[in-house]
């Protein structure tokens, strides 16, 4: 099959290429998908999308025009895409529903360890000669109490390595996995809010969860409690976010993912100014660590993005259906 790789990076291309060892014909774009650049998948019968391409309705018809049958998505999240046009254009979509559930958790903590202790401020003063340890104290993780919105394929790998650091797991998710016995206890969403040292999220963006955390949320956590959001940006009210850091009363938030990323992450713009006043007030809090959509970059995430994108396509071309479906 002919896909138009939308969004490709260096890396999207060494682990596509590997997977799919010459079956396909895979053509690279590097720009973001838009309705206003989607006759760029002219001649394709595929397009594979990340998670800043948008098919809305107006993309997914200049898709279906130009003959595009599938869309395979190298992510697990399929909110960027409209999924009723695209069924009612007769396009199939297509997702990568597990790809490494550890590398996405060890980043939620990797976010947390360097939040708390403070090693992104020190790292900076150190490199300006300031050997000062005024202003970097943090708090140990053993004995606290982590919530999970979201126990699934990651939060249950999230699960397990709070545990390891001698943490209290609670967990929201409306289906309990049997893996989680005695490992997470399943709370009401208040009682969460109300006894979690550290709230991290690893749900996904629906209706139901976009600005899941605004004022309530953050006006019922603890004092002093930190966030982590490596799920999607739009899970967080970003604007109640500021407010409560502004306050005090939320003692800080580490975010792999922003609510609108999509017109800043995964491109250099070190020689722009940043024009989003709601990111830049973001940066400017020392209580506030941000990393670009990055908790998925890892050698083995990569590698099984690619065979599962690749997967889908091979499945498609041969019996018209995907492995993974998105219904």
């Amino acid at each position: 099959m002919k896909v138009a790789v939308f969004s490709s990076k260096q890396y999207d291309r060494q682990f596509l290429d590997a997977a799919n060892q010459g079956r396909h014909e895979l053509r690279y774009l590097s720009c973001r998908l838009t309705a206003a650049i989607a006759a760029a998948a002219s001649g394709s019968s595929a397009v594979c999308l990340f998670a800043n391409d948008r098919a809305d309705s107006a993309t997914v018809e200049v898709l279906a025009k130009s003959g595009v049958r599938l869309i395979a998505l190298r992510a697990a999240g399929f909110d960027n895409v409209d999924i009723e046009a695209a069924h009612a254009h007769g396009i199939t979509v297509a997702r990568v529903p597990s790809y490494s559930p550890n590398a996405v958790a060890e980043h939620a903590f990797a976010l947390l360890l360097s939040l708390n202790r403070k090693v992104h401020l020190a790292y900076q003063r150190i490199r300006e000669g300031n050997f000062a340890l005024d202003g970097l104290i943090g708090f140990d993780l053993a004995g606290k109490t982590i919530g999970i919105i979201g126990v699934g394929n990651t939060g249950s790998v999230a699960a397990r390595i709070g545990r390891g650091f001698g943490c209290r797991i609670l967990g929201v998710d409306p289906l309990p996995r049997d893996d989680c016995r005695g490992v997470v206890e399943y709370v009401a969403m208040d009682e969460l809010l109300d006894q979690s040292d550290v709230v991290t999220l690893h749900c996904p963006l629906t209706d139901d969860t976009r600005h899941l955390i605004g004022d309530a949320e953050f006006a019922r956590m603890k004092p002093g409690a930190v966030l982590i959001n490596t799920s999607r940006g739009a899970c967080v009210d970003t604007v109640a976010l500021l407010r409560h850091l502004e306050t005090g009363r939320l003692g800080g938030a580490a975010l792999d993912v922003y609510e609108h990323e999509q017109e800043l992450f995964f491109e250099d713009r070190s020689g722009q100014g940043i024009a989003d006043t709601q990111f830049a007030e973001l940066l400017a809090c020392p209580r506030v660590l941000v990393t670009g959509h990055m908790g998925f970059l890892t050698a083995e995430a990569l590698a099984n993005i690619a065979r599962t994108t690749i997967g889908n396509i091979d499945a498609f071309e041969q019996s018209g259906r995907a492995l993974f479906e998105v219904d």
